[in-house]
């Protein structure tokens, strides 16, 4: 149990019309009565002057009260609505710490939600989501996932386990009833519809990693192929060096833009070439760096150079999954390209563009989006992160063994088991099973003063 009382700026550092200082714990009301004189009713804003430790005005503004347990966080809370300024925040807060108050750790005020069950460990995390979201379909997502659409879908699926866990604990139980539970075909049914809802629930849960973290897009190609004028044309802008001269990136420019609502980190690439230059041969070898670490890859190609030199790139790419290959320059109008023929040995998507024109970059972008399993229509998803998914798949797999054992040899045991680990990960989600370390490296990465 919190015995301590936490206090933070809860608004962004700088100059501002509003600063917030937050404060959590036992003690808030009784620092709040030493600063300001008075205490309101809980929910009712009052005006009040706060004062320093000689009794000194430091500002006028608004005081709030939320009592216990009716609050964020579960416990008394007070906020301190002030003129925004790094010295007022500063002020205030150096008052309460000396009245008793201390430094709040990041994401404490969250963590103290989720450890008086005023909210579960998806609903907290979409807290930071939310403040950090960068799209309108990101935010959306978030707020989805803080009203506990997430922990719902987890929650249906944690009651459909258990209900088969009880059928089968039963068939083990009572082996020698006149039925057989197991070899019914019931069973594996009701296995294979719970698989199926966690196939669907893990697909969600990918797309809402992706509007949350974004992709990282890497642009690579033989030198002058025209993967700076892609660049520039995907992000709308001129920020890339654009020349007829082959070679002009020398280094990795990263650029981050949003496509379509999905945040995409693009990395534009030195020209893959063998080259005596060590700057080149430098910019080469980044290039390989960001091309091994990149969620998609596009390989651009044109039609002035030798086709088969540049599709020679194909065999250092990663699976086809990963690959768009971008026939570019089509605003040159030269010799037709039988797409099909020149990708008949590996297969991987392909779109035909000019980076110059804009022909064909409303394709590129349906393809980019298709290839990464996101969808036209991003309402109705949730955000989710990457531990997320990796829960979710360590279900998935225990269900898999579980479903082989059975059809294999009956193993009631191992299928009881299977279920008890798979329904085991899925609590990791919400916080119900989570080890200490990784529940403190969570809440770290929030902000302080949420």
């Amino acid at each position: 149990m919190n015995i301590d009382t936490i206090c933070a700026v809860a608004t962004p550092p700088g100059a501002g019309g509003i600063g917030v200082v937050r404060l959590s714990g036992p003690a808030s009301a009784d620092i709040a009565r030493k600063m300001c004189g008075v205490l309101p009713p809980p929910r009712h804003a009052k005006l009040v002057s706060f004062r320093d430790k000689s009794r000194q005005v430091i500002d006028q503004g608004l005081l709030l009260y939320f009592a216990a347990p009716a609050s964020f966080t579960g416990e008394d809370v007070i906020e301190m609505q002030a003129h925004g300024g790094t010295q007022v925040m500063n002020m205030l807060m150096r008052r309460a710490l000396e009245l008793g108050a201390r430094t709040a750790r990041p994401g404490e005020f969250s963590e103290r939600a989720f450890l008086n069950d005023k909210l579960d460990l998806t609903q907290a995390e979409a807290i930071a989501d939310l403040v950090e979201s960068g799209s309108e379909a990101a935010a959306r997502a978030a707020q989805r996932s803080l009203s506990g659409e997430f922990s719902k879908q987890i929650a249906a699926l944690q009651q459909k386990l258990t209900a088969l866990r009880v059928y089968v604990e039963a068939a083990i139980d009572f082996p020698d009833e006149e039925i057989d539970f197991l070899a019914d075909g019931a069973v594996q049914a009701r296995l294979q519809e719970n698989i199926a809802a966690l196939q669907a629930l893990l697909a969600a849960t990918r797309q809402g990693q992706i509007l949350r973290d974004g992709i990282w897009l890497a642009i690579i190609g033989r030198p002058n192929a025209g993967k700076s004028s892609l660049l520039n044309a995907l992000s709308g802008q001129d920020r890339a060096i654009v020349t007829e001269i082959p070679g002009t990136t020398r280094d990795v420019l990263r650029e981050s833009i949003e496509l379509d609502g999905i945040p995409v980190h693009l990395v534009d690439t030195a020209g893959i070439r063998q080259t005596e230059d060590p700057i080149e041969a430098e910019g080469v070898r980044r290039a390989r760096e960001a091309l091994a670490a990149a969620d998609l890859v596009l390989l651009v190609v044109d039609q002035v150079a030798d086709m088969a030199v540049q599709l020679a790139l194909l065999q250092e790419l990663p699976d086809p999954e990963r690959v768009i290959v971008v026939f570019n320059k089509q605003d040159l109008e030269l010799a037709d390209w039988d797409e099909e023929a020149l990708l008949a040995s590996v297969k991987v998507k392909s779109v035909s563009i000019s980076a110059k024109t804009g022909m064909g970059m409303q394709k590129l972008r349906s393809v980019v989006r298709a290839q990464v399993g996101a969808t036209e229509q991003p309402e109705g998803l949730f955000s989710a992160r990457q531990r997320h998914v990796d829960a979710l798949r360590r279900a998935a797999a225990h269900l898999q063994q579980g479903s082989q054992r059975l059809e294999l040899d009956s193993a009631a045991e191992i299928l009881a088991e299977e279920l008890r680990l798979a329904q085991k990960a899925l609590s990791e989600i919400t916080g119900d099973v989570l080890p200490d370390d990784l529940l403190g490296a969570i809440f770290a990465s929030f902000c302080i003063g949420k």
